[in-house]
């Protein structure tokens, strides 16, 4: 049995694009896996708290020694951190806000990338000193993008902060960057047939990776 972990960022509740791609993606990945855990995190039905003085020094006190406050200023976070510790897969409804990562993706991001959690430090290691303590994930981003042209060696492709930032923070998730699949409908601001061919496009990405990636889990 796998476990999926599907974060929804849209700052929309309806008309949302990710949110529907991630649906789609949900609903299919449990036609072919019903006895799969799926864990679904909302990030605008509860919007993860922004870093603080208090959350900081909370996560750079040693667990014994934190208090009460101290572990209510990571609760958020150490339940971020179970559930992605749990998933096998990770789908990241994303759309790209003003060319990168909605403010509350980059909130639960910073929530879950902790030292002693998700990473750990050591200078002894030289100029390298953190590293990743999970490893062997999967991830799946599915976006929107109002414009066109972000993929690699697209004319825009220099004004996409959305895909590289999660590539770079993907090893704190236990994902290696090459690994990560992405579908992402764009067009969306033009709603011609550039769009809906986009979005048909989209949805038959969705369901291909499905697909795939279902058979790579053991069965249940």
């Amino acid at each position: 049995m796998a476990t999926l972990l599907r974060i929804d960022a849209s700052g929309r509740r309806s008309r949302s694009l990710t949110r529907t791609l991630s649906a789609r993606f949900t609903e299919g990945w449990r036609a072919r896996r019903p006895l799969d855990r799926v864990i679904h995190r909302d990030l605008a039905e509860a919007p993860p708290p922004l870093m603080s003085e208090d959350w900081i020094a909370a996560a750079f006190t040693p667990e014994a020694g934190r208090d009460a406050a101290a572990r209510a200023a990571l609760r958020y976070s150490d339940a971020a951190i179970d559930e992605l510790a749990a998933a096998d897969l990770i789908v990241i409804a994303a759309p790209m806000y003003n060319y990168g990562a909605p403010a509350a993706l980059k909130a639960w991001i910073d929530q879950v990338v902790r030292i002693g959690r998700t990473f750990t430090f050591d200078l002894a290691r030289g100029d390298r000193p953190i590293e990743p303590l999970f490893a062997g994930k999967r991830l799946v981003t599915l976006s929107a993008r109002g414009e066109f042209g972000f993929a690699p060696g697209e004319a825009s492709a220099g004004r996409n902060h959305l895909d590289p930032h999660l590539a770079t923070v993907a090893p704190y998730l236990g994902v290696a960057p090459e690994t990560i699949r992405t579908v992402a409908i764009e067009y969306q601001e033009f709603g011609d047939e550039r769009f809906a061919r986009s979005r048909a496009a989209a949805d038959r990405a969705v369901d291909a990776l499905v697909a795939e990636l279902a058979e790579t889990f053991p069965p249940a």
